[in-house]
């Protein structure tokens, strides 16, 4: 069992399986769902990789929800929605909080990630109170580009001392910025933050103090990062790429 510390805000998720409805509709019928009994969490950084489809970013969204954030992305305080499209999923999962309580949280969807712009501008155009824009650097998300946005929301929103849940967050970002990105993870995690992040990058999963839970078809395991495909497959591919290309390529 993993120790928990006193900053360890989110320790394990739970799957109250005795309230799910059926297993056999959706969202329930997910592997991930399937699969769910007791997550525990790293008190850094916890990784959900796995092939599409497998839910991931089902149980990002239900965690998010769970603990009072926006399902299309925000703070506590953000409460707009574009299309109501989240599952059922947090009403049959528990989170077991640890003694402290974050002075932040932010749930980041690349999905919907427009639709938290646009809902900044529209907050900003009513005057009411400070500009929420300026927690963000101070620029419209909409007058950047998608990975510039991104990358102020992390530099400019995220303050530490929080848990952040990330949904592909390398979805608008360049290699470089991804490992930019890793800098600024390790900056917050020293201001006693907490991760929960959905990546597909063996760039952003390379965090070294960390747990990563890969999804499959019939199990939800912990492994280590050399044992990620995502690792493996990016690590043949540099080594030999005409090799990698040759076979893929084949008649």
């Amino acid at each position: 069992m993993r120790v928990v510390d006193a900053e360890h805000y989110a320790i394990r998720i739970e799957l109250l399986r005795q309230n799910v409805p059926s297993f056999r509709a959706y969202p329930f019928s997910l592997p991930v769902v399937r699969n769910l009994g007791t997550l525990v969490l790293h008190p850094k950084v916890t990784y959900i990789i796995g092939e599409n489809g497998t839910g991931k970013s089902t149980l990002l969204e239900a965690i998010a929800v769970a603990w009072g954030l926006n399902p299309e992305g925000g703070s506590r305080n953000f409460g707009f929605s574009t299309r109501p499209s989240h599952s059922d999923l947090s009403d049959v999962i528990r989170i077991v909080k640890g003694p402290s309580r974050p002075r932040d949280s932010f749930f980041l969807r690349a999905e919907s990630f427009y639709n938290l712009g646009t809902e900044i501008e529209r907050l900003d155009s009513e005057g009411f109170g400070p500009s929420v824009i300026n927690s963000y650097g101070g620029i419209s998300l909409h007058e950047q580009s998608h990975g510039e946005a991104f990358f102020a929301t992390f530099q400019e929103r995220f303050g530490g001392g929080g848990l952040y849940i990330l949904d592909e967050p390398e979805a608008a970002l360049s290699p470089f910025r991804q490992m930019a990105f890793l800098s600024i993870m390790h900056d917050l995690i020293r201001q006693k933050s907490q991760f929960i992040i959905a990546t597909h990058s063996p760039i952003i999963m390379a965090y070294p103090d960390s747990a990563i839970f890969v999804l499959n078809e019939e199990s939800i395991d912990e492994v280590s990062y050399l044992e990620t495909e995502h690792y493996r497959v990016a690590r043949d591919f540099l080594v030999n790429p005409q090799k990698s290309l040759q076979e893929l390529l084949k008649d």
